[in-house]
């Protein structure tokens, strides 16, 4: 699937500023923005976009490598993921994006299930190889009845294509990140996001804009993504980056890559396997492995796995600690409408 960048029209009608520089985030040693090297420099701008080879620090990637297996660590991801606020008062809005059946829709209702308390499937899942999600929803992660939503929106969209024509546009992809994209909105490859389009938002606020993009690959289809598959997604992070937009990648049906972790969702970080799929994931994206998480989604089961919970929210946690470094970009920038 090759994208095609042409079109003034276009481009001018979901333009926005390019955000330039992250904001350094607090934590021991030297931040994310620290350790990046700019790869462009933008007209106006000081050096903006991250470098793909990038690392984070060490303590951080032991941290999040080296899981505490145990329910009392679970409840301190869930405490800390429940009392998240960002530092400009947005909720952070997430985008998925991946090829059809990666698990986009699977990991937004297994996130939900674990705050839930019980396994729930609020997204539209399915194994059709069209896909179930045609249009833009929004989930807002909700706790126990009775407890305050999260300060988490997660975005789903219409899958990526393998081919041209087919899946969503590189431009509604943009439009969407850009806060343009109203809710509901039914996406067609030979029918892009406009200004006229009903419901168009002409003037994004912040919480409307995506500020963490997350890429979700299925670890037992690593070898048959088609070759264009590669071209797509560092294409889209390149744009992605001049935006001011991290991004994550998630590693999904780890299990049935891997027969050791299906055995023992605590030998992630053990298995070979896991470790060769996420470095062939990092090598598609351009991407630092260190950003890659893979994950095991709620499928056939009936009731919450402690392990897999862990798991999940660790995920989850990196995506908010990246979307954070947007809004304390933002906030270095100045007051904003929210």
């Amino acid at each position: 699937m090759a994208f095609s960048f042409g079109g003034d029209k276009l481009e001018k009608a979901i333009a926005v500023p390019i955000t330039s520089n992250f904001a350094g985030l607090s934590l021991a040693g030297p931040s994310p923005a620290e350790k990046s090297k700019p790869t462009k420099k933008v007209k106006g701008s000081s050096d903006s976009g991250d470098n793909l080879k990038s690392t984070w620090p060490e303590m951080l990637v032991r941290y999040l490598r080296d899981i505490q297996w145990t329910n009392d660590h679970k409840q301190e991801l869930m405490s800390k993921i429940s009392s998240y606020k960002s530092s400009c008062g947005a909720p952070a809005r997430v985008l998925l994006l991946g090829p059809v059946g990666s698990g986009k829709s699977s990991f937004i209702s297994s996130v939900q299930s674990i705050f839930s308390g019980r396994v729930l499937n609020h997204a539209m899942v399915g194994s059709s190889t069209a896909g179930f999600t045609k249009k833009l929803q929004t989930f807002t992660i909700q706790g126990k009845k009775g407890v305050l939503p999260t300060a988490l929106i997660m975005c789903d969209v219409m899958g990526l294509g393998d081919g041209e024509g087919t899946g969503i546009s590189f431009y509604d992809i943009l439009a969407v990140i850009k806060g343009h994209a109203p809710e509901g909105h039914k996406f067609s490859p030979s029918h892009p996001l406009l200004p006229s389009t009903a419901g168009y938002l002409e003037e994004p606020s912040l919480a409307d804009r995506v500020h963490c993009v997350v890429f979700v690959l299925d670890a037992s289809r690593l070898a048959s993504y088609c070759r264009g598959l590669r071209g797509t997604f560092q294409q889209l992070r390149d744009h992605i980056s001049d935006l001011g937009v991290h991004q994550v990648t998630l590693l999904t049906h780890i299990d049935k890559a891997c027969a050791m972790t299906a055995r023992d969702v605590k030998d992630v970080y053990k298995s070979p396997t896991v470790q060769q799929m996420m470095s062939k994931a990092g090598e598609m994206l351009g991407m630092s492995t260190s950003s890659i998480m893979p994950v095991k989604n709620y499928s056939s089961e009936l009731k919450l796995d402690s392990n897999t919970d862990t798991l999940l929210l660790s995920a989850v946690d990196l995506i908010l600690e990246y979307a954070d470094l947007y809004f304390q970009a933002q906030a270095s920038e100045g007051p904003k409408k929210i």
